[in-house]
């Protein structure tokens, strides 16, 4: 009986480890793939190129903090593969990268070991065909 309760606890201990570990990992995929989502599609839609990228910020920040991230979590990379953004047919790609901190490790083991997992999610949008450049939302 000992020895049993003595190897449920040693299995049991490194499997909620890891539960954890990808439950936050999973968050910080979430929070990723919906800032980039949400980043191309406004940048696809919105006629200014400032006001564009000023909601696209906000989006991704918005993103991160519902998973749970800081708003400063989630960085964020925008190019069209045309000039201007609003041009018809246009292709916006958004990436979007987080760095997710595996839980209940503490700062000195992190400095010596990797002890953050990269998550970078890539969308695309495309402007629509029958976009007015200068016209949107």
């Amino acid at each position: 009986m000992v020895e049993f309760l003595a190897v449920g606890v040693l299995l049991l201990v490194p499997l909620l480890y890891l539960v954890l570990c990808l439950g936050r990992v999973q968050a910080g995929a979430f929070a990723a793939e919906g800032a980039a989502r949400e980043a191309a599609r406004i940048v696809a839609a919105t006629a200014d190129a400032g006001v564009a990228e000023d909601r696209a910020a906000a989006a991704v920040a918005l993103a991160a903090e519902d998973q749970g991230f800081a708003a400063t979590a989630a960085e964020v990379r925008l190019r069209c593969s045309a000039q201007p953004c609003r041009t018809p047919g246009a292709v916006v790609r958004a990436s979007v990268r987080v760095e997710v901190d595996l839980p209940l490790v503490p700062a000195w083991v992190g400095r010596r070991v990797p002890a953050r997992v990269p998550v970078e999610v890539v969308r695309v949008a495309v402007v629509d065909r029958l976009a007015v450049p200068g016209e949107g939302p």
